[in-house]
């Protein structure tokens, strides 16, 4: 059986790249290409692919974001979280949202096929270097895991310098409701101010060089 497809990454050469690498494996059909999480989301209402391959660093509406959309649509839904960081609050909040996978962009090229034909199969998979961060996650100085999903993706758009009317339109809340998150992650990670957040972001590695 083929498996149809939906690739989304926010960088045309790259989804080029990737999708003549799984064309490649013959059992493979990339059957669209979305270069965010809003377009994700509705290609996949329009084509209900097998697998949804989601960049999770896109602009705008997270592919962690996108794939909590799809999955709340259609439970069933099968998910591979493809990033370039292997950091185990990135895959850790992927799964949480219903990923069926997460691999890093390092990962060797046929890892990819592999994970696509085994989430296809219905069964997870994890790259060796995100199972050996998500089994670290809990080490201390990692402020993040009191965050609920929808209050680390506000957080991720606030520290990203999005204002409130902005991130309500992007996870389709009101201003008031994101301002009451926006309250309650500054009370988890006691920060006072928007660059105090921004900070907190950076010095633990949410935000890196795009271009992968």
């Amino acid at each position: 059986m083929t498996v149809r497809v939906l690739l989304t990454d926010d960088h045309a050469v790259v989804r080029e790249g990737y999708r003549r690498l799984l064309e490649r494996a013959g059992d493979i059909e990339v059957v669209a290409e979305a270069r965010d999480g809003e377009e994700a989301y509705r290609m996949f209402c329009d084509l209900a692919p097998d697998v949804v391959v989601m960049d999770v660093t896109l602009p705008g509406m997270s592919g962690i974001e996108a794939t909590r959309r799809i999955v709340a649509r259609e439970p069933q839904a099968r998910v591979l979280a493809f990033s370039m960081y292997d950091d185990a609050v990135f895959a850790s909040r992927a799964l949480e949202a219903g990923a069926r996978g997460y691999i890093t962009k390092s990962s060797a090229p046929d890892l990819l096929v592999e994970a696509l034909r085994a989430i296809a199969a219905g069964e997870p998979y994890l790259s060796r270097d995100v199972a050996q961060q998500l089994a670290l996650q809990q080490a201390p100085g990692q402020p993040f895991g009191d965050l609920s999903p929808r209050e680390f993706e506000v957080f991720r758009l606030l520290a990203e310098g999005k204002p409130i009317l902005e991130i309500a339109r992007i996870l389709s809340l009101s201003e008031k409701t994101v301002a009451n998150y926006q309250a309650a992650v500054k009370q988890k990670l006691e920060a006072d101010t928007s660059a105090q957040m921004v900070w907190i972001a950076l010095r633990h590695g949410l935000f890196g060089e795009r271009g992968n």
